[in-house]
């Protein structure tokens, strides 16, 4: 029996509402500006996916049992600074930072302690790291074999996204072109071995965390993507087989209907980007996206203001038609979430989804003149950003001739400067000022936990098999050297308890190190 979608007054909401839309743009039609699927949330909701990972795999394995008792619907994995730019916990560069913005891993073994209890093959996993993105999918795919899963059915998300790095973020390790082949040999080796895996989340969330503005968040992501779709035709790939696996990470802001806009222009846009790039299978076509509440939006002033500031940024993101969301806590400016506030923000997502009556029809904003028009015109002017990338021949080399960085940072400015005259209101920092009434503990990570890793890697090298690891990490440089897929030697590496470091000096000692300007 088929369900019925009604109001609190009994009266029956549509599936879709299409009176002054032209026929073409309906739900899962290109250019899929409505939507993706065709019922979207009536036959499915949005994954519910948390964002959790700090100090060791031990206490992040404990969040994640947290979160899924609570009802998360796929995990998302947060990594340390050091795990980010390939360096292990017990290295001088280390010092300070290990496990504070998220788990470390330095070894398969702490993956196989970050998911003890948690079938791999049951659960989707996202997994927010770039320029060691080869490793940990990697270490993930060896665990799975472990558990005796078939890697052919795993899935779930590498970010994978080095290009905006370079432009807003600053976790690159290696130079753009070499930067390029890893994430190429990454999508040739998924499609055939781990075909379920998506296999790069174009990132425009740190964009926008580095303070563009919504439509260079739009511009920069789409561009950023294409470069990512001409470097695998260069390298042989099919379109209509590695497109599909592709995916987006887009931010959501406090301006509601510039932020539904964005992601209706964004599908339109990146199927006509395929389309024109020869991709003709829909599925190839399709932008799917994960979005995260905007962390640059949160204050540390009346914290609990955040509480409202997510869920209006959540709503926006769902009727947008995102496919999974992450929800911030409301301590976010003050620490990592505590258990509690990541609690609260879960439910905001669970509230939206079974109690507000926004799931229950396609685009409800669909035919708006005002969302109409706006969808539009966002579209035009991120089209105007992309024509003047290709026109410096894309976004490598935008980006290495600082164009991307440059129009960031003077978004950046604007918005500041407008926040400091209080022409732009935020509330509870330049406008409705209270002294404030006690304070919210924060999360805090101790820095004894570089100890314990350290202690941990000491104990890995003194149990794993020497001569085994030696070999792993010849064949890994041979083949760095040489143009083979580089995939199949770093599972070999990471099966004979290579730690993470050892694999990423590998690659700096042939591909060298990126130096910004």
């Amino acid at each position: 029996m088929e369900n019925k979608f009604v109001t609190t007054s009994g009266i029956e909401i549509k599936e879709v509402y299409c009176s002054a839309i032209p026929l073409e743009d309906s739900p899962g039609i290109f250019p899929f500006t409505r939507g993706i699927q065709k019922d979207m949330y009536r036959g499915r909701l949005w994954t519910m996916r948390q964002y959790a990972g700090f100090s060791t795999a031990e206490e992040s394995n404990k969040r994640y049992h947290y979160l899924l008792a609570q009802g998360t619907t796929g995990l998302s994995v947060a990594f340390d600074l050091p795990t980010q730019i390939g360096y292990d916990s017990d290295h001088e560069m280390s010092d300070g930072e290990v496990g504070k913005v998220g788990v470390a891993i330095d070894s398969l073994r702490d993956m196989e302690q970050l998911f003890d209890g948690i079938e791999l093959q049951k659960i989707t996993t996202s997994m927010t790291i770039n320029a060691t993105a080869s490793i940990l999918l990697a270490m993930y795919i060896a665990l799975a074999k472990k558990q005796g899963a078939d890697i052919r059915q795993i899935s779930g998300t590498i970010q994978n996204d080095i290009l905006k790095e370079y432009a807003a973020r600053g976790t690159y390790i290696y130079p753009p072109k070499a930067s390029m082949r890893i994430i190429t040999d990454i999508f040739e080796y998924c499609s055939k071995e781990v075909p379920k895996w998506n296999t790069i989340s174009i990132s425009g969330y740190h964009i926008r965390e580095a303070g563009s503005t919504a439509v260079q968040e739009l511009a920069f992501t789409l561009a950023n993507g294409k470069a990512y779709l001409i470097a695998a035709l260069e390298k042989g790939l099919d379109i209509n087989v590695f497109a599909k696996r592709l995916s987006f990470f887009f931010n959501c802001h406090n301006n509601f209907f510039e932020e539904i806009a964005k992601f209706r222009a964004a599908r339109r846009m990146w199927a006509n980007i395929t389309k024109s790039l020869g991709a003709a299978d829909e599925k190839a076509q399709m932008l799917r996206f994960h979005t995260q509440t905007g962390g640059s939006t949160l204050t540390a002033q009346q914290p609990l203001n955040n509480v409202v500031r997510v869920a209006n940024q959540a709503m926006a993101a769902v009727i947008g038609g995102t496919q999974s969301l992450h929800t911030n806590g409301y301590d976010e400016a003050l620490s990592l979430p505590t258990e509690a506030a990541a609690k609260v923000a879960l439910r905001t997502q669970q509230i939206i989804a079974f109690e507000s009556g926004i799931t229950d029809t396609v685009d409800p904003l669909g035919g708006s003149y005002f969302i109409e028009s706006l969808t539009n015109e966002i579209e035009s002017a991120a089209q105007l950003y992309i024509d003047k990338i290709d026109a410096m021949g894309g976004a490598v080399n935008a980006i290495e001739n600082d164009y991307v960085q440059n129009e960031i940072a003077a978004a950046s400015y604007k918005y500041q400067l407008e926040v400091e005259e209080g022409s732009r209101v935020i509330v509870g920092v330049n406008r409705f000022v209270q002294q404030e009434e006690g304070t919210i503990e924060g999360f805090k990570i101790d820095d004894s936990i570089r100890l314990a890793q350290s202690d941990k890697i000491a104990l890995l090298k003194s149990e794993r098999d020497d001569l085994l690891v030696k070999n792993a990490l010849a064949n890994l440089k041979d083949t760095a050297l040489g143009e083979e897929n580089l995939m199949p030697v770093i599972l070999v590496a990471v099966e004979a308890y290579a730690t993470l470091g050892e694999i990423a000096n590998v690659f700096r000692e042939v591909f060298g190190e990126h130096k910004q300007c």
